[in-house]
């Protein structure tokens, strides 16, 4: 049942934006739903089930929204500017998310286990939730491999695509330390694009160092 799914993590996550997660409770997540209890645990199997799946929901969602930044048209620098606001501004409006990217996880918060857990569910949704969590080195790689991917160039030199990894892992810890500690006057997007090369905003088969010519 996709759509109920869909409303009980919507009910939950509406729910712990108004109460901690220990005050939350699994009747009037049903309720708010308009689903019956049964459904709820039909789907989660129980409340530590549906923690994981409101935060597997909300990884997927922040990545979803790294794609989109990843896709705006414009030069390298830019997408990665774009991607590093992004995440600040989803660390900003979702404390799941926060969370989920710094590793702090407050006592208002679930916290579950980031390892799999033991999961008979016959919902293949929750199987998943119950697998591996992403912790926040693995966003760092999640986020890397994506803007590399989406970046690189049919073809280019090895070295260039090094550099263009460094500099996409550059983007995204410069991004998490916005998290931790809000920038200044320009924002991240100006922090991003002076720390990033020039060259990145060239075609990758041009990267080379400045100054130098090619022979």
């Amino acid at each position: 049942m996709p759509a109920a799914r869909e409303s009980l993590l919507d009910a939950a996550y509406t729910a712990l934006v108004r109460r901690p997660w220990s005050a939350v409770r699994m009747v009037d997540v049903a309720a708010v739903a308009g689903v019956s209890r049964q459904t709820l645990y039909n789907e989660f199997g129980s409340k530590d089930g549906l923690a994981r799946a409101l935060v597997r929901r909300e990884a997927d969602g922040y990545l979803a929204g790294v794609d989109r930044a990843l896709a705006t048209p414009a030069d390298n620098r830019d997408r990665l500017a774009a991607t590093a606001e992004w995440t600040v501004t989803a660390s900003r409006n979702n404390a799941l998310v926060r969370a989920m990217l710094t590793g702090c996880w407050s006592e208002r918060l679930p916290s579950p286990t980031l390892s799999a857990v033991p999961s008979s569910s016959v919902v293949p949704a929750q199987r998943r939730a119950d697998g591996p969590l992403p912790a926040p080195a693995d966003f760092v790689a999640l986020v890397r491999e994506r803007a590399v991917a989406v970046l690189s160039a049919p073809g280019i030199p090895k070295p260039d695509t090094v550099e263009l990894a460094r500099s996409c892992e550059l983007a995204v810890r410069l991004a998490l330390s916005c998290v931790a500690a809000p920038p200044g006057e320009g924002g991240v997007t100006d922090l991003v694009r002076t720390a990033l090369p020039r060259q990145l905003s060239r075609p990758l088969n041009h990267l080379q160092p400045e100054g130098r010519g090619v022979n």
